[in-house]
């Protein structure tokens, strides 16, 4: 059973930094393309990264180019997600998915075509 599970999320000052983990099972780090994706309460799903197992191409969007950086331990099978310098504005659920890429080396795949879902971990940043 394929099981991706996400953790290191919480509150935190802005300026400051967390780094989430999503560790997954039932499956290895091969042919794959992970995602992070977040969603503040009213606010439409966003892509924030991924990266692609094939070939370790990475995708940030705008908003956290600079500051968030993605990166994969495979003898692990978790991948990470580095926040840096956090807003409030990154306040959001933070969800970690998995997607067979079939020998292709991008990531930046539409949320709708990832099989494969966390629960979740939730991200604040105050003031």
């Amino acid at each position: 059973e394929v099981q991706l599970v996400e953790s290191g999320g919480g509150l935190v000052q802005a300026g400051g930094s967390l780094r989430l983990s999503c560790a997954a099972s039932g499956f290895t780090f091969d042919d794959v393309a992970i995602g992070w994706f977040r969603q503040a309460p009213g606010k439409e799903p966003e892509g924030v990264s991924c990266i692609n197992s094939n070939s370790e191409a990475t995708y940030y969007a705008d908003s956290v180019k600079g500051r968030f950086t993605i990166s994969s331990d495979n003898a692990k099978n978790t991948i990470y997600l580095q926040m840096n310098s956090l807003k409030p504005e990154d306040t959001a659920d933070y969800y970690c998915a998995a997607l067979s890429v079939h020998g292709n080396g991008r990531c930046n795949y539409p949320r709708e075509l990832y099989d494969y879902w966390g629960q979740g971990t939730q991200v604040t940043v105050s003031l």
